[in-house]
């Protein structure tokens, strides 16, 4: 009888022996391998003084020039409006100089971006929704609300001088380790807030909303094409635009959206 038992427990004991080297034997579920995300997009905005950048000893042309270079972008997405930037572009590689009047008001490109093409390899992406047909439009618009409501032109003209104001007191206004912040931005906003509330309707594409959106679409195709790349792009418009800009990118996940004070020289 023990005997018998004693056998009994050995086989038992090899059994258990084999059934956890079976166990132990059999591969191992593979863990699920999760792509990393794609790399956001590098954005910086730009906010741009136009024909002060030729006078300006803090935000010259030369200035901005070392700054493009610091940041070293694959695009840039500027305020020239598509129609007019393949004839300034034309216009510069044949001669060296831009004359098309929608473009050659504007320094930071045609003393800027375009020379830099010389040396470095970026496209640049028209994105102004500016027609001349719009620019006269708004012109005639604003000289009959002069007329017609001076009460509200008078309203719009004090906020916008108001503006200004509170910029000079705040710093230089064409330094753009001033014009890069947020307290800059909030003063324009609040300066452009009763020209929006009191003409959006009566100027139509021209007015202060559509125009922006107007641009912002342009500017939103364009970040779409740069989706999921990781690429550096860089906005370049107008100062007083850029807060509508920033607010916009802010609501893109695809975006990360750099200080561009960290390039300045």
């Amino acid at each position: 009888m023990t005997t018998m038992m004693q056998r009994f427990t050995i086989v038992s004991a090899a059994m258990l022996v084999f059934v956890l080297a079976a166990c132990s034997s059999s591969p191992k579920p593979k863990k699920k391998v999760v792509p990393p995300p794609p790399p956001p997009t590098q954005v910086v905005v730009l906010g741009t003084i136009h024909g002060q950048h030729r006078t300006s000893e803090l935000y010259g042309t030369a200035q901005l020039s070392e700054m493009i270079r610091q940041l070293r972008p694959t695009r840039v997405l500027c305020e020239i409006p598509p129609d007019r930037f393949m004839v300034a572009l034309d216009e510069f590689e044949r001669t060296g100089t831009v004359t098309e009047a929608r473009v050659s008001q504007f320094p930071e490109y045609v003393d800027v971006l375009f020379p830099l093409t010389k040396e470095m390899d970026f496209d640049i992406i028209p994105c102004a929704a500016w027609t001349q047909a719009m620019s006269d439009e708004r012109a005639a618009a604003l000289a009959r609300l002069r007329t017609e409501r001076p009460e509200d032109s008078a309203t719009v003209q004090e906020a916008q001088q108001q503006a200004e104001r509170r910029i000079a007191a705040g710093g230089d206004p064409n330094d753009p380790r001033w014009i890069h912040t947020r307290p800059y931005d909030d003063i324009v906003r609040a300066g452009m807030t009763p020209y929006a509330a009191l003409f959006d309707v009566d100027l139509g594409a021209g007015g202060w909303t559509a125009i922006n959106e107007a641009h912002w679409a342009l500017l939103s195709a364009a970040l779409d094409d740069a989706k999921d790349t990781g690429e550096r792009v860089v906005i370049m418009f107008g100062a007083w635009h850029k807060y509508w800009i920033l607010d916009r990118l802010h609501e893109r996940p695809d975006v990360l959206v750099i200080d561009p004070i960290r390039f300045m020289p």
